[in-house]
């Protein structure tokens, strides 16, 4: 019997924040850093940083539909990042930074159109989601030092200033959902 596992491919800031967090979610079987949207063909990450290539920083989930829909893989994904802020994430700010969900189907377009209608319409946010739900149409893997970044550097100033209270954030609220 072969298994049958998902994609999904999401951008909200920095994608060590997403990745760190998703690293520990039941049902995700594998969290790569990379880049995508973009109209550049293999960009580097100096090359995002100059802002010219259209990509944003995200992470691409390898998931278990069996144990985690594309639904709950989204209530995480709106819990730790701000979906409200145009391009930027605290001090993150440029267009690699957006709040982006590069979806695979017509099925995880859908969700993720009613996830953010839901979502402003419960007011739970201030200000409306800016969150760009578009077609994934390229992704290319982030250099290798991106990769766990934060598992290899958890006492780097910028992991234990952003990327550790957003984990922290993750582990509160959704206890449950932990890989054990």
């Amino acid at each position: 019997m072969t298994q049958q596992y998902a994609l999904a491919t999401l951008g909200g800031g920095c994608f060590w924040c997403l990745e760190a967090v998703f690293d520990d979610l039941q049902g995700i079987i594998r969290v790569e850093s990379g880049y995508a949207g973009g109209h550049v063909a293999n960009p580097t990450y100096e090359e995002i940083c100059g802002k010219k290539t259209g990509h944003a920083e995200v992470v691409r989930l390898t998931y278990d539909p069996s144990v985690i829909n594309f639904s709950q893989i989204l209530d995480v994904f709106f819990t730790i990042h701000d979906p409200t802020t145009l391009n930027r994430q605290g001090y993150d700010v440029g267009p690699q930074y957006r709040s982006a969900i590069f979806y695979h189907d017509a099925e995880q377009k859908a969700v993720a159109e009613q996830t953010i209608a839901a979502l402003n319409a419960s007011g739970q946010w201030p200000d409306p989601i800016v969150t760009e739900v578009t077609p994934i149409n390229n992704y290319y893997e982030a250099e290798d030092y991106h990769q766990e970044y934060f598992a290899h550097n958890p006492f780097q100033p910028y992991c234990m200033a952003v990327v550790s209270p957003k984990v922290q954030k993750f582990r509160k609220e959704f206890s449950k959902q932990r890989k054990s």
